[in-house]
């Protein structure tokens, strides 16, 4: 159910009521007409295909980048347990609080408020340094062979990389002239469409409501494809179905799972 009311939601209605009645009003008036269906192609259907599929590809590249954060924190730690001649429990405590805090900073960065984003982007930029910090102490400083520190920092710095890429699909968005637009033309369309639905209704001899199907559909489509758009455009909000799932705790257990 829930899933529905993500796709149809209280505009759906709106635009199919209303979309209903100005084609009410045309039959009744008997005013009709024959507009090209291109229109809506070109105003409506392109555009949010478009930001469908651009928000589609946010989000795959975004699942990308998450699962490149944890599989660096997960080199890296395996570095620091298997590398060394000698394990250090409390050494691996402290990377394993280090990465828990460097995935929730990120966590809590990705579903705040964009205008927190210098105060949550800080938070986790600490969180680095002090896991920079932890490279140079506990393995270098530890005996860790030059090559292999060099490999660690090398999965430190893809881990940076796949923060900042995260962090940049949070701050830009489908363009927002192009949502404007094709949102405008959703309003407008249907309504406007009467005419045309009148005609098709006249010219048909439909009777015993089936002459309100094709624009209460054609209002409910329109309408539909645009909350899809909306659904897939922020992939952080925790708030669709297709929004990524942050396991940071799960992820913590399941390295100490593996010590």
């Amino acid at each position: 159910m829930r899933r529905l009311s993500l796709i149809f939601n209280w505009r759906t209605i709106v635009l199919a009521l209303v979309s209903a009645g100005t084609t009410s009003l045309c039959i009744h008036y008997q005013i009709t007409a024959s507009f090209p269906m291109t229109i809506v192609v070109a105003a409506i259907v392109f555009p949010i295909a478009f930001s469908i599929n651009s928000a589609y590809e946010r989000r795959e590249t975004a699942l990308a980048h998450y699962a490149s954060l944890k599989t660096d924190g997960r080199s890296i730690y395996y570095a620091s347990r298997d590398w060394l001649a000698v394990s250090n429990p409390q050494s691996l405590q402290q990377l394993r609080t280090l990465l828990r805090s460097v995935l929730e900073h990120t966590v809590a960065l990705l579903t705040d408020q964009r205008d927190k984003l210098e105060r949550n982007e800080e938070h986790v930029y600490d969180d680095f340094s002090a896991l920079s910090h932890y490279i140079r102490t506990e393995q270098r400083d530890s005996g860790m062979a030059a090559t292999e520190v060099s490999r660690v920092n090398n999965f430190f710095n893809s881990m940076m990389g796949a923060f900042e890429g995260l962090k940049h699909i949070y701050q830009y968005r489908t363009p927002r002239t192009l949502k404007t637009f094709s949102s405008l033309f959703i309003i407008i369309i249907p309504p406007l469409y009467g005419p045309h639905f009148a005609n098709l209704a006249l010219d048909h001899s439909l009777g015993y409501g089936l002459q309100y199907t094709m624009p209460i559909l054609f209002a409910v489509l329109l309408s539909s494809l645009a909350n899809i758009q909306s659904q897939l455009e922020n992939p952080f909000d925790q708030y669709g179905e297709d929004d990524l799932t942050f396991n940071v705790e799960k992820f913590i257990d399941s390295l100490k799972t593996n010590t």
